[in-house]
């Protein structure tokens, strides 16, 4: 299968700076402020876009992909899926996620089996991805929808056992996740830890909320940091330019 998008991604984090990926969710941000969001978002220098929500389905998650994919000029539009319901054949490429941090068989192989047919029909790229949920100080959205418990904050050992588990399985990525309404982000002793012991892009994300702490996870050693949460909130899609220097910056 086609490894266009991944080769995209792999030239960014080859360049010696962390990519910035923003995440957009269809069921928060409604379609009539879509093309000024995304805009606003190329000018201020990100570099990939995410999409994916908790609750849209089917044929409205479809053409919400494919007016993103339009307004996203080259950048790479990727499904960071939610559901079975959220594939689309106008995206770039599929997250091909795999929540290797827990020990639920739906989401470690029973929806990604469910998906697979599917997504070879439509000729789309799937990026493998070992999917990890790190304790945040809340119960999240994916922790609950998932019933799996994170990885403890304070055993950044613990994370590393999986995410090499998931490297040797194959895996083209591994995804931290503090989850969507974090208290705290993914503690950068975690990112360095992984950073120094894995061959495959490491993604960081959830609970950002400054660029100072974005800049940090990029220090640490994340090849990419995704933000998507804290860009909803009226006013704040006005920063991302603050977000982006600091990512790129590192």
């Amino acid at each position: 299968m086609k490894s266009a998008t991944y080769q995209q991604l792999l030239k960014i984090s080859e360049d010696n700076r962390a990519g910035f990926i923003l995440l957009l969710d269809p069921d928060k941000l409604p379609l009539d402020r879509l093309q000024k969001r995304i805009d606003h978002a190329v000018a201020a220098g990100v570099d990939a876009f995410f999409v994916g929500g908790s609750l849209l389905h089917g044929q409205d998650f479809d053409r919400i992909v494919l007016e993103i994919k339009k307004e996203a000029a080259d950048h790479p539009v990727i499904i960071f899926p939610g559901s079975l319901f959220q594939i689309s054949r106008h995206a770039d490429a599929i997250l091909f996620l795999s929540l290797i941090s827990g020990r639920n068989p739906e989401y470690l192989i029973g929806s990604q089996a469910a998906a697979a047919p599917v997504i070879q029909k439509m000729n789309l790229e799937a990026i493998s991805c070992g999917y990890m949920l790190i304790e945040s100080g809340a119960m999240t959205s994916v922790q609950y929808i998932s019933n799996s418990l994170p990885i403890p904050r304070d055993k950044p050992e613990l994370a590393l056992a999986h995410a090499l588990a998931g490297q040797f399985l194959g895996m083209k990525s591994i995804y931290l996740e503090a989850g969507s309404g974090a208290k705290q982000s993914v503690p950068e002793t975690t990112i360095s830890l992984l950073r120094k012991n894995l061959r495959i892009p490491l993604i960081v994300g959830g609970g950002i909320r400054t660029p100072e702490e974005a800049r940090q996870k990029a220090r640490a050693g994340a090849d990419f940091v995704v933000i998507g949460n804290f860009f909803e909130e009226d006013g704040n899609h006005a920063r991302m330019r603050e977000f982006a220097d600091a990512i790129h910056g590192g």
